[in-house]
């Protein structure tokens, strides 16, 4: 009796083990035994149930027939909707019966009316594999489709952020004497494209050349996307330098950055002089910042004046 009551019990609990998971049900008939973290309309992201510490898959909600979540209920998934007959294009005449003895006609009421024809069957779910969602690391080298750089900022799901150069040169903000600065209205603290455009906008309402604003400039040649990072873009790239904060030297943090750019043919950040952001703070300066650890973080320096140089670009 009490063996046949622990054969119970142990059935009883592998089945609760086993209905704790979620089950994803392919149209090709294949199965997944998941995690399931999102259901979007297009999209159904989960984590392989044999490994939930590990990367989060996607697949295309058309090769899905339904998921069997792990309390019973059961989410269907509409087939892919078959393409729209284009206009003008008439079924297909009925195949011809073989000749019989010719009927006397049959009065009109007398007639059948014809069966329709049969709905064409759903176009199967296009074909697809599933991918891996990409995380990233602040400090980890960067390169895709032909964009390379450093990883120096992060959204909080970790697989968008910015990149930060693997050069530097000593440029000015703008060229010409003190007197002949002007103020371009390149004010936006947060997003140094935000400022790229303002610039461009006051080069071609004043009849100037990206030369006349040799930092952007050389941004600007880098290709799509890359642009002379805003002051609070240019603090939190020297905060990321020193691991997330300046409270405390972290060389290990600084270490892996300057690897990653130095392994990859890029030069290390300076500590001890001034980048450039692309902020005016008057008609004549801009703010800059450093990447060491001692305060102030932010100065205003006069925009003639040769200062470091480092592009962004949002990936």
């Amino acid at each position: 009796m009490k063996k046949l009551l622990a054969l119970l019990l142990a059935a009883f609990f592998g089945l609760s083990a086993a209905s704790a998971q979620d089950l994803i049900v392919k149209r090709d008939s294949s199965r997944v035994e998941a995690l399931v973290a999102e259901i979007a309309p297009e999209t159904v992201r989960y984590k392989r149930f044999s490994n939930s510490d590990g990367p989060t898959y996607v697949l295309p909600a058309v090769q899905i027939e339904y998921i069997r979540f792990a309390n019973g209920e059961v989410e269907r998934f509409a087939p892919a909707q078959p393409a729209a007959q284009p206009a003008g294009e008439t079924q297909p005449a009925a195949a011809e019966k073989s000749a019989v003895p010719a009927e006397p006609a049959k009065p009109a009421a007398a007639e059948k009316p014809a069966r329709p024809a049969a709905e064409p069957a759903p176009a199967a779910p296009a074909a697809g594999p599933e991918y891996i969602v990409r995380r990233y690391e602040i400090g980890e080298y960067y390169e895709r489709d032909g964009v390379r750089g450093v990883v120096c900022k992060l959204t909080d799901d970790a697989t968008h952020g910015l990149l930060l150069s693997l050069d530097e040169i000593y440029l000015p903000w703008s060229v010409g004497s003190k007197s002949e600065l002007k103020a371009v209205g390149a004010d936006a603290h947060d997003d140094g494209e935000v400022n790229m455009q303002t610039v461009a906008r006051y080069i071609a309402d004043n009849g100037l050349a990206w030369s006349d604003f040799p930092a952007f400039e050389w941004c600007r040649a880098k290709g799509d996307g890359w642009y002379l990072p805003a002051i609070d873009e240019l603090l939190t790239i020297g905060h990321s330098f020193n691991g997330g904060s300046r409270l405390k030297f972290d060389r290990k943090a600084r270490a892996r950055f300057n690897a990653a750019l130095t392994d990859h043919g890029g030069k290390r950040l300076n500590r001890l002089v001034y980048y450039y952001s692309s902020t005016e703070e008057s008609a004549t300066s801009a703010l800059t910042s450093h990447t060491a650890i001692e305060p102030p973080y932010m100065e205003g320096i006069v925009k003639n004046a040769k200062f470091l140089v480092r592009a962004v670009r949002k990936f």
